[in-house]
């Protein structure tokens, strides 16, 4: 059962997303020029995705794929492509809308995308291979994406993809220059999390027993700071 603080963050997420910034969503995900400080956060999401799309193997054909916040699409389509069945899900149902449209001009060759509105930890998802959480766990708290983890991990059978807020003094004065944004736009805050406290409460955590860090890697592209990590079994730790 997610802890009160995750359902809370939740719902503000989903009225964010579903609500209130819609639009300058699918500006950002789309070739609309863009002004200086939202192109900067275009660029650095492009290059975590792509960065995702790196650690998931060039040959998906057959497995299962898990895009838990998947926005407007991209990483689905993309993972659809090498062959996966992917499942597609969102708290949004505008930005699901989006992203089931821009699949449906793609070409997606023997893969599939199947598009849900909803928690990502619903178990009625069923089980998977990989599960790619891009962004979508970086307004939670460590012990909120430590538990996230844990649910996602009793049914994933490969890797967990997943980023987070790593805490730096950087990111700080970029949380006070986001003032500047109209308040429409503004999104809930983003939790900075230790990377050293969170690789901590993984190890502590009975629930991802034989689930090690693999990999790791940061983005920071002018407003958009974002740290990638791979969890997986059989593996050597993250050095």
């Amino acid at each position: 059962m997610p802890s009160p603080s995750y359902q809370k963050r939740r719902g503000q997420l989903e009225t964010y997303f579903d609500r209130t910034a819609v639009d300058a969503w699918k500006k950002l995900t789309s070739d609309t020029p863009l002004g200086r400080i939202r192109a900067t956060v275009r660029a650095g999401r492009e290059q975590m995705r792509n960065t995702l799309l790196e650690w998931l193997p060039q040959d998906l054909t057959g497995k299962w794929v898990l895009d838990a916040g998947c926005g407007t699409g991209m990483l689905s389509v993309e993972a659809a492509r090498r062959g996966a069945h992917v499942i597609a899900i969102d708290l949004s149902q505008n930005l699901v809308d989006m992203a089931r449209e821009r699949a449906e001009s793609e070409d997606l060759g023997t893969g599939e995308i199947t598009f849900h509105v909803g928690d990502y930890l619903d178990p009625k998802l069923g089980e998977f291979d990989y599960v790619v959480a891009m962004d979508s766990l970086i307004h939670y708290q460590s012990q909120d994406i430590v538990q996230a983890l844990s649910v996602l991990a009793a049914r994933t059978h490969a890797g967990l993809l997943f980023t987070f807020a790593p805490r730096t003094p950087a990111l700080a004065i970029m949380h006070t220059v986001g003032k500047v944004f109209p308040k429409s736009d503004r999104s809930p805050a983003i939790e900075p999390v230790a990377e050293k406290t969170l690789l901590r409460l993984i190890a502590a955590e009975p629930a991802l027993d034989g689930w090690k860090p693999v990999q790791t890697h940061r983005i920071s592209k002018g407003f958009y700071t974002s740290q990638a990590l791979e969890l997986s079994t059989g593996r050597n730790n993250v050095t």
